[in-house]
């Protein structure tokens, strides 16, 4: 029945609290329990757990995604080889000085306290996952903007300039912003440079791109609760992430099998 999620049994999301769970098994089997022992069940009798949903917008196309990633993708794959061009998934995102709070361990009732400043000051960063034509070896490239700024169309080109001095020809995939290939300026370098082929991914499918995966574990993970001193601090630490990440080639491929892209490695 929790399977099913909880809009088969009357509730207007998917989502399930232990207080739902507790009205279903009264429901059900008229048995009462107080909704923390339903957690201890969870935890113990089932091996679930409380995570944060990841969001989805509403506008998907999911036959699309599921199409571009069975048809057209292995087509990007094939033409890439044919060129000898190593394939590039690209992004940008951003790192604010405010830290992004997770969970952490503290005496019951004593509820921790993270000093840091109430400050929106941000680093810019574009980064992209690559993959040679012939062995298929990973690689990552990165690079974090002046403090306080946004990617500009100007960006993406010096970074796609610099990308074909290191690896030569390449595709690139990446999603549909106005900085990318709706761009006057980009469109006008990629005009000017046939080397390098540029493929959207679909519409609302930011999953389906590996470099999504650096941000989750930079951001989430590695420096999830860092209260850095200032941008100095934080570009600092960003620099040391993505040094380890550039190294670790089974965390990148991790990335794209988390996109389900894994033909491509």
């Amino acid at each position: 029945m929790l399977r099913q999620g909880a809009q088969a049994h009357g509730w207007p999301n998917q989502l399930w609290t232990t207080q739902r769970i507790a009205d279903l098994i009264r429901r059900h089997f008229g048995v009462s329990l107080h909704h923390d022992h339903v957690g201890r069940f969870l935890r113990r009798r089932l091996k679930w757990s409380p995570q944060k949903p990841r969001r989805r917008a509403r506008e998907r196309d999911e036959k699309a995604i599921a199409r571009w990633k069975r048809d057209l993708f292995p087509d990007i794959v094939e033409a890439a080889g044919a060129r000898n061009a190593h394939l590039v998934f690209l992004d940008e995102s951003g790192f604010m000085l405010t830290p992004t709070v997770r969970r952490t361990w503290a005496p019951q009732g004593e509820t921790p306290l993270l000093s840091c400043w109430d400050r929106r000051d941000r680093l810019s960063a574009i980064s992209c996952i690559t993959l040679s034509p012939k062995q298929a070896r990973l690689n990552f490239y990165f690079t974090l903007l002046p403090d306080n700024t946004t990617a500009k169309a100007k960006d993406i080109v010096a970074f796609l300039r610099q990308l074909k001095k290191e690896v030569g020809p390449f595709t690139v995939i990446w999603d549909g912003s106005k900085i990318h290939s709706r761009s006057r300026l980009v469109k006008a370098y990629l005009t000017k440079h046939p080397e390098i082929v540029a493929e959207t991914l679909p519409s609302y499918a930011p999953e389906a791109n590996p470099d999504e995966g650096v941000w989750g574990w930079t951001k989430y993970g590695r420096l999830a609760n860092l209260a850095a001193a200032n941008t100095t601090d934080l570009r600092k630490r960003i620099h040391e992430e993505f040094a380890v990440l550039k190294k670790n080639r089974h965390l990148l491929n991790s990335f794209i099998q988390e996109a389900d892209l894994c033909t491509a490695a």
